[in-house]
């Protein structure tokens, strides 16, 4: 019992010294480490990556038994695959670090580190329009149960998308839409591309999604079309089911399906008008204006 207590003792020392030496920027540097273990975990759960990371797991156990038993042909091989590790790595997880990549540069924190920022009234104007008319197409699209994917673009640009279609650069227009999208034309297959409030291209190939054996079977090549744009950009994308006439919408990887006109109409309002920052801290300068001010500013005596 005495030698129990010496050797939980021991330990409660050994813990005390531990601590008392790690300084304020240990800690930091063990809060950076989990953040960044935390968010791996988060991109390769319930994906590929997630398989692979056991392999990964499995070669490294193999390897430290290799160099812990000296078997010499084994440590030959162990080194040529540490030697050329990094580079099969970044093959093998290259479609979720391009993804992770990606989520970090539409990240809140970068925003402020944009290089182009053009929107201006002009722009919102011919969003306004283009909401209205592809709430108005997507309603009759729906009644003929007339299949259609459109795609909004946002702060990821999808010129790789864009290369695969047919350029138009046209005023968007609820007949414009249904041509696009009536069948057997040549470009009712593919995607349209919204970008700054004009058909910009149609007839476009969207990416697969990364995880397409989760998807419920019920669902189309559109809808899984949709999934996979929503998971590699910001885009707002729009479907309608040729199936049941169902209008859908998928951002960030989810799909949420039942709109009608009047509800895809608001969903897309708050998507791509977001309020003008300038107009914001203007409205808000003339709230907190006095109205003795407000009368100076007009030239009034304030009475």
């Amino acid at each position: 019992m005495q030698d129990l207590l010496y050797y939980l003792t021991d330990i409660w020392n050994s813990l005390i010294s531990v601590f008392s030496s790690i300084q304020p920027i240990d800690w930091l540097d063990i809060l950076f480490l989990a953040v960044i273990l935390y968010w791996v975990i988060k991109l390769v759960r319930e994906t590929r990556a997630e398989q692979l990371v056991k392999g990964v797991v499995l070669l490294v156990i193999v390897l430290f038994i290799v160099n812990q038993f000296e078997f010499k042909a084994m440590k030959v091989i162990s080194e040529t695959f540490v030697n050329v590790g990094l580079v099969a790595f970044i093959v093998m997880f290259q479609p979720e670090l391009r993804r992770a990549l990606e989520k970090v540069g539409r990240s809140k924190v970068m925003k402020p580190m944009l290089l182009f920022d053009n929107a201006g009234p002009d722009d919102q104007n011919k969003e306004t329009v283009a909401i209205e008319q592809i709430s108005l197409a997507c309603e009759k699209l729906s009644r003929t149960a007339t299949g259609a994917l459109i795609v909004i673009e946002r702060e990821t640009k999808l010129g790789e998308q864009i290369e695969t279609g047919t350029i138009l650069n046209a005023i968007p227009s609820e007949e414009l839409f249904r041509n696009i999208f009536f069948p057997n034309t040549p470009m009712h297959d593919g995607a349209v591309i919204i970008r700054n409030g004009m058909i910009y291209a149609a007839g476009c190939f969207l990416p697969k999604p990364s995880k397409e054996e989760l998807i419920n079977k019920e669902l189309g090549s559109r809808h899984r079309a949709a999934i996979g744009m929503s998971e590699v950009s910001d885009a707002v994308i729009i479907v309608v089911s040729e199936e049941t006439g169902m209008i859908s919408i998928a951002e960030n990887g989810r799909l949420e399906r039942g709109f009608d006109r009047e509800k895809l109409r608001n969903y897309l309002k708050k998507a791509m008008l977001p309020e003008n920052t300038e107009m914001k801290k203007s409205r808000d300068k003339r709230k907190n204006v006095k109205p003795a001010d407000t009368d100076k500013a007009k030239g009034g005596d304030g009475k």
